[in-house]
């Protein structure tokens, strides 16, 4: 029974503990309460903290995005106008505007686009506008940022050039401050460089709104696209800046005298060329293999024949204008023309006077707008590219000797980046470079002929106006068709007779015997080289690309390997007796080489009497046959066919009679004759003249 309160007591204590525990749950539960109060409240201050900057950041987008446009509205109008009423005006200012237009014209966009919604900036709808809007204009942004800003470099040259000239200077510094007087602006830099701050200011904005803009907004996804496109617009644009300097860099032509290029050597310089040359070397040779770019290849080949085409069309408009000024220059109507009839005269001075004062200045001043001044500057424009392309080659060489390596250096590394560069630079541009250059070259050509078309046209109206005023035989309508049908015909056989001729020149055998020159060059090539690798060209040949030859058809050469370093079998390096190169493989035959001494002609049946030397030209007053001849009268005749091949040059038939003009040429080279055959002058070798004694060259004389 002693024991029997424990229980009881042990009841009490238990009951006590759960007390106390619900005691101090109740007074833990509005302890938690106001913590989550708290978090609440804080994350709701931080949600109006994020909503306020986010619109005060796309306030200030919008808002310094007209400010910068008023910037740039007044710099282009206002200052641009009153520095050009400067006496003189500022030299080469259209340079510093270049390109500004377009991004003046992209920001205004950009605020229409923003001004047409109507909704207030803090509308959540305001911001997928305000994105929609630049991802819409985001290419346009980038095409006109990307050419203001690789034209800066320009800019800011072309101003420090104004700063030498402290008159000019100070002048134009006092027209800045007095057009903007709101505007703590001094100088024009002031303005033009506000597009190279706002490019790169887009990202940075749309970053700071997306930052405080809630994940869960309808158009966060569109927000971070457009922070995206911003910074890839600045990533392409530095890109695109980086390959235009070094375009800049690379395409200046340099006039530089050896006293320059002298100054300009050094150790660095020396090592340099001195192993692009020796990989040149091994590249020729066939030690190393050559890096293969069909498509830049190609490219260059394109612009090398196009550059080619525009220099010969100018060089042939030049001298066609310096022909047209010696024409002018004549007076015809001042010469007596012994023209019958006054009005014939009268009439003939009054046109060679309007044709040399009116039509022909007219026409020339409209050749020189609309011809030949485009291709002057196509073919100035044209240097660029061209160094580029030279320079790529050295480049190339560079890169050669590093690419193997794992390790580069930092300058190894800069060879490689300009190499590269330059080589996207090229593939890039060069394509739109060579379309935009066709397309000038056609235009000029197009032009060219309207202008020919409306001379004739101006003239035949000219000639017209004065010729209906003169007497004419009227032919009736059978004698016309008679008359008519005649020219036709003789016309005809004119052409018909043109065309025989044409194809016996293009017919004639590529194989002839060949003058004393081209036989010294077949047998110093055949001595080096053997008979067997001796070819003829089948036709002319135009070299288009480095190491290319530009040879004549008939030109004998020696094939020294049948490809190129590359491998390419349709260019082979062939020796013609001096300069190596490469000409196409269609364009070779083998060389079926003559005997020295010429056949006996079919028409030529005297033997000399007594022997002695061959004859090879014609010498007045010498006797080369050693007949006994009562009457000494000779006749020279062909002893041998011959092909012309060049304009210089007559083509004769063996038999055929000539007449010696001059046994030499204008050098006194007695291995060529000035000959007249057929009423056509021309020059012949020598030797194959033969001397005919009259009673040889009688027609009653019977050959055997």
């Amino acid at each position: 029974m002693a024991n029997s309160p424990k229980p009881n007591v042990t009841l009490k204590a238990e009951k006590e503990i759960r007390e106390e525990k619900d005691g101090a749950k109740e007074m833990d539960e509005p302890a938690e309460d106001e913590e989550d109060e708290e978090e609440r409240k804080a994350r709701a201050t931080a949600r109006e903290r994020d909503a306020q900057r986010q619109l005060m950041t796309i306030e200030e987008l919008v808002q310094t995005e007209r400010n910068y446009l008023k910037h740039l509205q007044l710099c282009t109008v206002t200052i641009h106008s009153n520095l050009q009423k400067l006496q003189p005006p500022p030299p080469n200012l259209e340079i510093m505007f270049q390109h500004i237009d377009e991004v003046m014209d992209v920001s205004s966009r950009l605020l229409s686009l923003l001004d047409q919604t109507q909704i207030h900036h803090s509308d959540p709808k305001y911001l997928e506008t305000l994105c929609d809007s630049f991802l819409s204009l985001s290419q346009d942004i980038e095409m006109a940022y990307k050419e203001y800003l690789a034209n800066y470099n320009n800019i800011t040259a072309l101003e420090n050039s104004y700063k030498q000239k402290e008159a000019l200077w100070a002048e134009m510094v006092r027209i800045v401050k007095s057009s903007a007087p709101d505007v703590n602006a001094s100088t024009l830099s002031f303005f033009l460089v506000m597009p190279v701050q706002r490019i790169a200011r887009y990202p940075l904005l749309l970053q700071t709104i997306q930052k405080h803009t809630d994940p869960g907004h309808p158009a966060y996804p569109l927000l971070e696209h457009a922070a995206h496109t911003a910074v890839q617009i600045n990533c392409r644009i530095n890109e695109y800046k980086r390959f235009r300097e070094v375009a800049d860099k690379y395409k200046k032509t340099e006039n530089l005298t050896i006293k320059d290029k002298i100054n300009r050597l050094s150790a660095h310089s020396i090592a340099k060329k001195t192993a692009r040359f020796s990989q040149y070397i091994k590249h020729e040779t066939g030690m190393v293999p050559k890096l293969k770019d069909e498509e830049f290849e190609a490219l260059a080949g394109f612009f090398f024949v196009l550059e080619s085409g525009v220099s010969e069309l100018h060089d042939n408009l030049e001298a066609y204008l310096h022909h047209l000024q010696r024409f002018l220059r004549c007076r015809p109507e001042e010469a007596d023309l012994d023209l019958e009839g006054d009005k014939t005269a009268l009439f003939s001075k009054e046109i060679s006077v309007a044709l040399r004062q009116w039509i022909y200045p007219s026409y020339e001043e409209r050749l020189k707008t609309l011809v030949f001044k485009p291709l002057s500057s196509l073919r100035e424009l044209m240097a660029g590219p061209r160094n580029l392309i030279c320079k790529r080659q050295d480049k190339l060489l560079d890169y050669e000797l590093i690419e193997e390596k794992s390790n580069l250096s930092f300058e190894e590394q800069a060879i490689a980046n300009t190499y590269k560069t330059m080589n996207t630079l090229l593939l890039t541009e060069l394509p739109q470079f060579n379309g935009k250059a066709l397309q000038i070259l056609w235009a000029s050509l197009e032009a060219f002929s309207a202008l020919q078309r409306d001379l004739a046209a101006d003239m035949e109206q000219l000639a017209t106006s004065f010729t209906h005023q003169l007497t004419h035989s009227l032919l009736e309508d059978g004698e016309f068709w008679k008359w008519a049908e005649t020219s036709v015909l003789e016309g005809s056989r004119r052409m018909e007779s043109l065309c025989q001729s044409v194809q016996c020149v293009l017919d004639a055998p590529i194989v002839q015997a060949l003058n004393p020159e081209c036989e010294s060059r077949l047998k110093a090539l055949t001595t080096k080289h053997g008979s067997e690798k001796i070819y003829q060209l089948t036709g002319p040949v135009v070299g288009t690309r480095d190491l290319d030859l530009t040879l004549s058809k008939g030109e004998l050469v020696a094939v020294v390997s049948e490809m190129d370093t590359r491998g390419d079998r349709r260019r082979w390096l062939v020796d013609a007796g001096g300069p190596r190169g490469y000409v196409p493989a269609l364009k070779l035959v083998r060389y079926h080489q003559i005997t020295t001494d010429r056949p006996q002609s079919p028409h030529l049946r005297v033997t000399p009497t007594a022997p002695g030397p061959r004859r090879h030209s014609y010498t007045p007053g010498a006797q080369p046959l050693t007949h006994t001849i009562t009457t000494p009268c000779f006749q020279v005749y062909a002893g041998y066919d011959f092909t012309a091949r060049s304009a210089h040059e007559v083509s004769l038939r063996a038999g055929e009679q000539v007449r010696v003009v001059e046994p030499h040429d204008k050098r006194g080279n007695k291995d060529w004759s000035l000959v007249e055959a057929r009423g056509q002058r021309g020059y012949v070798p020598s030797n194959y003249l033969s001397i005919l004694p009259s009673e040889i060259a009688s027609p009653s004389f019977h050959y055997r």
